[in-house]
């Protein structure tokens, strides 16, 4: 087990520093040395060893360092040639002189890299004082409280405790704990005093507990806030929560909620101060779970057709185990509609003293009454959601025991069942909104001048299918299962209103013939044909009729089917056997999390549109869709179990992450952390990944830790989350089992950043500039359909959407060279480049040698006398930025309306393309291609307009972050900080999924 003492204060990381470490040194030309690094026992200067320097002149006055950077931000970092090769979490940079010189360093591990940024930053603070408050900050608040603890228990003021109180009194502050590693770090520090008995004095006590409760990487992040202080003040917390979190609207009452809510001691809470142990309270509370709230309600639009959403749907939903010989049980249905399940199928059969049962016919599965499932589906149909819900009915029975169904249904279901006859006048399936409270009934129905019909048995009759395969029925059917055909009364007929099941043909005739209130049920093998062969005919057919996908036959296991495989391509009803954990379920209750587990999650877009253009195989962007870029950061793990099935190896825990990204083709992908040996009670991993998402709408990220030294079983814990659903900043990710249950105390502690983030509309979920590459322009391309009157539209449109990507590419860029100038990555925002050269600005004396003047819309920066070049290229850097966002606030309005313009003079054409292209002489494979290249088009304007209303909408925010970070800085100019930024302007308004109203069917 490691033993490294933990980094609880600024204390150990002067003393760590003053014992020195190993970095590298890094120099342009792709130079690397390796040189011990120390800090001066009198702390006025940084040395290293060996050099070729006199031994004066390898070191560094600490007074004459400006700044102390993280990451790879400085110049000879980003030229070095190996600058790939170097972990961003391992470097960091000591900015020193009057020329702004680098000493560029890399760490064997990030927190030995933290150690020393956060010693050299609490030296430049405090400087000749730093004695002092290293001092002072023993008897700190912290220690304060912890001795309070300590006499509470105490009540004879005998001095010391039992054993067994301490360990319940540590246990009780972090449950996480386990009794015996809190018992052994006692004995451990007794037997190293050579003391005797088990009794716990106060200094023992105190030191074990900053040893077992301090994080790290948490004290690591406060002193980042702090201004080098042992707590957050109120100003602190929210620049913190602002900048970092990502949260609107804070103010002091915020965060002094917040200390009050989760700060342990009083005096922290009389102050206003958040101490180390309250700040990860804070951290590891619900408030700071990756998981966005906002999604734990509803917060889709429920008033599109059905067609429009994905739906939680259950295979067989009545088996609780394999698919042949399980067992049938009512907890199935139970289970599946307390998960949220919206679409439950009932495979029913002619059973004993007249009353139909539930099971899968043609095996060994049991069987279960009609009756008992409708009264339990009547008992639990809307516990979870009140929108609709499904009944997939496979009837089997004969026309006696279908009375007996309907009998049942409509004395139990009542006024629940939807039996409305569809309007042939509508196109549209109603919404969830307006089937609230309604059950419907997915079956065969009859013509409406039959009172009885001979048909088709389903196509789902999977039994039968099943049991030939497993060669049960060969001497009876030796080659294939005989179509069967049945008798369907009236009666039963009258209940099926708008999911009347039909056998699918092909695409070209379901678009001629099938009516909206039709479904088709496809066989996974046969979807998945599909979805391969005519991707983008599977999308078009979804976005009108609804899709049932059912698992094939050959999952005898109740194994289930990867859903995305058939969610990208608009399939709404994904049928899953729920009774089976593993990934694939993952995603399933993973991807219905994020509408308030209500059963429906509205599709993309791009998917609902009738004139949009998306093919499912996609292996690249998304047209009019701009990439994001995901970056994650895994920092630790805390309190991770040992794998349920894995052999008899002690409670020793080898553990890795794998961060998993699924979705269209073009973003699935994986990455995975090293392994941290024997430490699963608090690993730290401290790496970070990067992940291009080209379709954020369909993405899901899953987070999977794993034993590297199993016996058995290697899986951990993992949590699956719709990246919609993602919270930027500093995040706890609760994992959960293999079943789904939470596990306790089981988390990693994660950083999320999106940068180019695409939509959402909400304000803690802004889009990230990050610049591209130096490599040409790229404009979005429009096709040429050979259509004269339709082609001369579109070239009108290639204009504006040259100077919508202008406009945003070049905010863009000079918003990533000023962060760059800032020292930071391309991942931080505004505010924080603000809140990190707000030091450089001002002088010896603390007088601002630069000052933003807020009187304006567009903040300037005005110089107070005379400044080194370092800080007037930043000033001029800056200037050249806001220009950008000025040009791109002016401009962009203008743009926006040429492109919609050129789009709603496109949709005219759309209604008589076939037969304008005729006349122009396209026939049959050319006039396909004409319209496929129309649609093509129409995506691209919707898309460009979109991406430069966003981009409006981030320049909007990031002028408001300069405003916020310049008046907490105190480098507003006197006067001016009470500007109005949030003064409104006429908006951008969104394109309508029918952009010409008028001609619109």
């Amino acid at each position: 087990m490691p033993t490294e003492k933990k980094i609880s204060s600024a204390s150990d990381c002067i003393n760590s520093m003053v014992e020195g470490s190993e970095l590298k040194k890094v120099r342009s030309n792709s130079r690397i040395y390796h040189r011990y690094f120390l800090l001066d026992a009198d702390m006025q200067s940084l040395r290293w060893e060996p050099s070729k320097k006199d031994s004066e002149k390898a070191k560094i006055d600490i007074k004459s360092i400006k700044e102390v950077r993280t990451g790879k931000n400085t110049d000879i970092f980003r030229s070095n040639g190996i600058s790939d090769q170097i972990s961003e979490d391992c470097a960091f940079s000591v900015i020193y002189g009057e020329n702004y010189e680098s000493l560029d360093l890399v760490a064997n591990s990030a927190d030995v890299a933290n150690i020393w940024v956060t010693g050299l930053r609490y030296l430049i603070s405090y400087g000749k004082h730093t004695l002092d408050m290293l001092e002072s900050s023993q008897d700190n608040m912290r220690t304060s409280w912890v001795s309070q603890m300590f006499s509470e228990i105490d009540v004879d003021n005998l001095g010391h405790i039992t054993l067994c109180n301490a360990v319940q009194c540590i246990r009780n502050l972090n449950p996480g704990l386990k009794t015996s590693k809190i018992e052994l770090k006692f004995k451990e520090l007794h037997k190293s005093k050579d003391k005797a008995g088990t009794e716990v004095t106060k200094e023992e006590f105190i030191e074990v507990f900053h040893e077992l409760c301090t994080r790290p990487e948490i004290y690591f992040l406060l002193v980042q806030f702090s201004s080098n202080k042992e707590f957050l003040d109120t100003k602190d917390l929210m620049m913190f929560l602002e900048a970092e979190q990502g949260v609107a609207h804070i103010n002091e009452e915020v965060s002094l909620e917040i200390i009050h809510k989760y700060e342990p001691s009083k005096e922290g809470q009389e102050k206003g101060w958040l101490s180390i142990d309250g700040f990860t309270n804070y951290l590891m509370s619900p408030d700071c779970y990756i998981f966005d709230p906002e999604h734990k309600k509803v917060c889709q639009d429920m008033k599109q057709p059905l067609s429009h959403y994905f739906i939680n749907s259950s295979h067989n939903t009545y088996l609780i185990e394999d698919q042949f010989r399980g067992p049938s049980d009512i907890t199935g249905y139970i289970r599946a509609l307390k998960m949220g399940c919206r679409s439950v199928e009932l495979d029913v059969w002619d059973g004993p003293d007249n009353e139909p049962v539930i099971y899968t016919g043609h095996t060994m599965t049991s069987q279960i009454v009609f009756r008992s499932v409708i009264d339990i589906i009547n008992k639990y149909a809307f516990f979870a959601s009140e929108y609709p819900l499904i009944l997939c009915l496979e009837n089997h029975c004969s026309i006696k025991q279908q009375k007996v169904m309907v009998q049942h249904m409509k004395k139990i279901l009542g006024d629940k069942l939807y039996t409305t006859s569809p309007n042939v006048e509508e196109s549209y399936l109603p919404s969830p909104d307006v089937l609230k409270g309604k059950i419907l009934i997915k079956a065969k129905k009859l013509s409406s001048n039959c009172s009885g019909v001979e048909g088709d048995v389903t196509d789902e009759d999977e039994g039968a299918e099943m049991s030939q395969r497993m060669g049960k029925e060969n001497m009876e059917q030796p080659n294939s299962v005989p179509v069967k055909r049945f008798q369907l009364c009236k009666e039963l007929s009258e209940l099926v209103s708008i999911c009347k099941s039909v056998q699918f043909k092909e695409f070209q005739v379901s678009f001629q013939v099938q009516k909206y209130w039709e479904v088709c049920s496809f066989n996974e093998v046969l979807a998945s044909k599909y979805a391969n062969e005519n991707p983008g005919d599977f999308v078009n057919y979804n976005k009108r009729f609804l899709a049932r996908v059912f698992p094939s036959p050959m999952r005898i296991d109740s194994s289930n089917m990867n859903p995305q495989d058939f969610w990208k391509c608009g399939c709404q009803i994904v049928a899953m056997n729920f009774q089976t954990p593993g990934l694939m379920m993952d995603l399933n209750i993973g991807w219905f999390r994020q509408n308030g587990n209500c059963g429906y999650v509205l599709r993309p877009a791009i998917m609902r549109e009738e004139v949009s253009f998306f093919s499912a195989n996609t292996k690249d962007s998304v047209p009019g869709v701009s990439p994001q870029l995901l970056h994650i950061k895994i920092i630790s793990g805390q309190n991770f179990p040992k794998p349920k099935g894995s052999g008899a190896k002690g409670d020793v825990v080898d553990p890795y992450v794998y961060v998993e990204i699924h979705g269209i083709p073009a973003d699935c992908a994986e990455q995975r952390t090293k392994t941290v040996n024997q430490n699963g009670d608090a690993p730290i991993f401290d790496e970070s990944f990067e992940f291009q998402i080209n379709l954020p709408e369909l993405a899901m990220v899953r987070f999977v830790v794993l034993d590297d030294d199993y016996i058995g079983d290697e899986f951990i814990g993992q949590y699956t989350i719709p990246f919609e659903c993602l919270q930027t900043g500093y995040r706890h990710v609760p994992l959960q089992s293999l079943t789904g249950e939470v596990l306790a105390h089981a988390s990693l502690f994660v950083h999320v950043a999106i940068t180019n983030r695409r939509g959402g509309g909400k304000p803690h979920k802004r889009g990230l500039s990050v610049r591209k590459g130096k490599k040409s322009r790229e404009y979005a391309s429009l096709r040429t359909l050979w259509i004269k009157t339709v082609d001369e539209v579109f070239k009108n449109a290639q204009p504006p959407i040259r100077d919508a990507t202008d406009l945003r590419e070049n905010m863009q860029n000079a918003v990533v060279s000023f962060k760059e100038l800032c020292g930071l990555s391309s991942v931080a925002n505004l505010m924080q480049c603000m809140l990190a050269v707000s030091p450089r600005f001002l002088g010896p004396d603390n007088t601002p040698l630069v000052v933003l003047n807020l009187s304006e819309q567009y903040p300037t920066m005005e110089l107070q006398g005379i400044v080194p070049e370092v800080l007037k290229k930043i000033v001029t850097t800056y200037d050249m930025m806001i220009q950008s966002l000025k040009a791109l606030i002016e401009n962009a309005d203008a743009v926006y309306e040429k492109i919609v313009h050129c789009q709603k003079a496109a949709m005219e054409f759309h209604e008589h393309l076939h037969s304008i292209g005729t006349k122009e002489g396209l026939k049959e494979r050319k006039l396909q291609k004409a319209v496929e290249s129309f649609t093509w088009n129409i995506t691209i304007l919707k898309g460009q307009a979109d991406l430069l209303k966003y981009a409006k909408n981030e320049t909007l925010e990031n002028l408001k972050q300069i405003h916020f970070a310049a008046v907490s800085c105190g480098l507003n100019k006197p006067g001016t900080e009470n500007a109005d930024v949030q003064k409104p302007r006429r908006s951008l308004e969104v394109i309508p999924e029918k952009a010409n109203d008028e001609t619109a069917e």
